[in-house]
């Protein structure tokens, strides 16, 4: 699979920090050393061209950023202290993404003490160049002010119109350096990039990284919930969801005739379609001697099959153990890859094998969690980054 979003930086711990970044908002991740690699979103690589000349440097930017053909989104990683050969790299991962790209720069990483104001970087407030960086025994960085660094522009946004913002960064370009005091004013130069499209590369450490990886997320669509327990605790655990989010219940009579059934479905089906966040499928409360726990739970797994076979969804939040295995056979899954928990006893994972290999699935039991639960599900399933 070509990844959707590729980092180059200039060493191994560089790409693994920021790499991380996009790990934390969601993205599948990995680091590629060598090869073809998996199935990542997100792909890290390393050029090891800190200690190198400007020349070699700008070398092997260019080589790995060529061989990124189809990925729609280049971040360049340089050092937060702009140690290494920073404006060679720059100019060769910009000629090589594209025609008419444009490089925005912005090290910033306040959270790390690292700031852009007026063009020039500061460490906890010092000019990067009068700091222990400015005698390093590889890279010494002899400038602070970032646009002489680079030849570069400088912009300053304050606009609360992306839009202008974004018109701002193009106008300025090829390549163009933009302040950042705050982990605010670092998403709100994210949005403008994102704006310019895959045209745009973000240079930048860590910091940028974050709010990038948020950016550049699509809208997710909504997640499917299906409750089959009976369990007191989930039927709270529903009463508090359905003061947010669309809830569908089914009752007895609507599952025990073919016709009423269908109709059921049907409705589902268009309210799905018009969801949000998310939709719920409830069923009965009430069991009848034609209502076996097994018979319910494959209606309602199928049918939350069909439902994501027709719709795009996030991902699934099943509660009832016969209700996930049921959904799990009915997608032609053959397990799940756990990823962590939600919530203590709510575990998280993604379905392995199917046709929707890959997407997020919550799964919880009845008498578990609290009366947010469910929502706090819906809410981690539609963190995660996916591709239809």
């Amino acid at each position: 699979m070509t990844p959707e979003i590729a980092v180059v930086a200039d060493d191994l711990t560089g790409a693994n920090d920021t790499a991380v970044r996009f790990l934390r908002a969601g993205w599948s991740t990995e680091l590629r050393l060598a090869g073809a690699g998996g199935g990542a979103h997100v792909v890290a690589l390393s050029t090891d061209s800190r200690a190198l000349g400007p020349d070699a440097a700008a070398a092997a930017v260019t080589e790995r950023v060529r061989a990124l053909r189809g990925t729609r989104h280049l971040y360049k990683k340089v050092d937060s202290t702009l140690r290494g050969q920073v404006a060679a790299e720059i100019e060769a991962a910009r000629r090589s993404w594209a025609a008419d790209a444009v490089a925005v720069v912005c090290p910033a990483f306040p959270e790390a003490g690292r700031t852009v104001e007026d063009g020039v970087l500061l460490v906890e407030g010092t000019p990067v160049h009068r700091t222990p960086v400015g005698a390093d025994p590889v890279t010494p960085v002899r400038e602070s002010h970032i646009p002489t660094l680079l030849g570069a522009a400088q912009v300053v946004l304050g606009s609360a119109d992306t839009a202008a913002d974004a018109a701002r960064l193009a106008d300025a370009g090829p390549v163009v350096v933009a302040d950042a005091r705050t982990p605010e004013d670092l998403e709100r130069l994210a949005a403008a990039i994102a704006h310019l499209g895959p045209r745009a590369v973000p240079v930048g450490s860590a910091g940028l990284a974050a709010p990038m990886a948020e950016a550049w997320a699509p809208a997710a669509p909504p997640a499917l919930v299906v409750v089959t327990s009976l369990h007191a605790t989930t039927r709270e655990q529903v009463d508090r969801l359905a003061r947010e989010l669309p809830v569908q219940c089914c009752d007895a009579a609507a599952l025990s005739d073919d016709t009423a059934w269908k109709a059921w479905c049907a409705e589902a089906d268009r309210r799905l379609a018009d969801a949000g966040d998310a939709l719920a499928l409830v069923a009965p409360q009430e069991r009848t001697p034609r209502l076996e726990p097994t018979e319910v739970a494959r209606r309602f797994g199928a049918l939350a099959a069909g439902l994501a076979e027709r719709h795009p969804v996030a991902g699934f939040v099943v509660t009832g153990g016969d209700g996930a295995r049921a959904l799990a056979d009915a997608l032609g899954a053959t397990g799940i890859a756990l990823t962590g928990e939600v919530a203590p006893g709510i575990p998280a994972g993604t379905l392995s094998g199917g046709g929707l290999h890959g997407r997020p699935i919550v799964t919880k039991a009845g008498g578990f969690g609290t009366p947010d639960a469910l929502l706090t599900a819906v809410e981690a399933v539609r963190n995660r980054r996916y591709r239809s």
